[in-house]
């Protein structure tokens, strides 16, 4: 997945623990991260009404919300901002958009989740599973494409990159180790898990460029 570069954070960089907003067309950017991060969080709470299987980051969501109780979008928010502790020993720097992503995206889950209507019919739930893909891809696209900088997870990935990692390993090793991790704490695994590894890369692709600001200059890096 495509992710905002964020420049490692000098050796003595608690006064630069924040990377400095675009001046060029900031409303629009922002704009563009909010609207992206909401359907990214819609995209998601499709997901967990199809009840066909999540992807790996949000099954183990799903288990730490069913080990602890504490609804799933608040644990997605918290998940969020643990993990940007973790950027402080990997010297990466925040943006704005690192910072809206760790809080926004769990905060819509928590909103619209439990409001979603339910359904047994199977047609219905692939079609919600559909849905939700093609609005985290769509989302994804324009959060991205705002150049506010990366999210919580993907920032971690590359973090491990600027030390010797290959962004691909460190992704596939983060990714297993979260979702063994969410099946032991009793997150769902399936057809939907399947279809959100193997679909919203191409989603994605498709989506980013034709959603970057026009003449945007801002340097995005690939994740995968």
């Amino acid at each position: 997945m495509t992710t905002v570069v964020t420049p490692a954070l000098p050796a003595t960089g608690w006064a630069r623990l924040f990377l400095p907003l675009p001046s060029d067309r900031l409303t629009q950017r922002i704009a563009r991260c909010v609207l992206g991060l909401t359907l990214f969080g819609f995209g998601i709470s499709c997901f967990l009404t199809a009840g066909l299987g999540l992807a790996a980051w949000d099954i183990f969501h799903q288990g730490l919300e069913r080990k602890t109780g504490i609804p799933i979008g608040l644990v997605i928010e918290i998940t969020g901002v643990f993990i940007l502790l973790l950027w402080i020993p990997l010297r990466e720097r925040m943006g704005l958009g690192t910072l809206l992503n760790a809080i926004q995206i769990g905060l819509v889950v928590f909103l619209i989740d439990d409001h979603l209507p339910t359904t047994d019919v199977m047609a219905l739930r692939v079609g919600y599973m559909l849905l939700g893909l093609v609005a985290v891809g769509l989302g994804s696209g324009l959060y991205i494409g705002a150049g506010l900088g990366s999210g919580p997870r993907d920032g971690l990935m590359l973090g491990l990159s600027k030390r010797g990692i290959s962004v691909r390993i460190a992704r596939t090793v983060i990714e297993l180790a979260v979702l063994a991790a969410g099946l032991l704490l009793g997150g769902t695994i399936g057809i939907g898990t399947l279809a959100f590894t193997f679909g919203i890369g191409p989603l994605v692709q498709f989506f980013l460029p034709r959603l970057r600001l026009k003449g945007d200059t801002i340097v995005l890096a690939n994740a995968h």
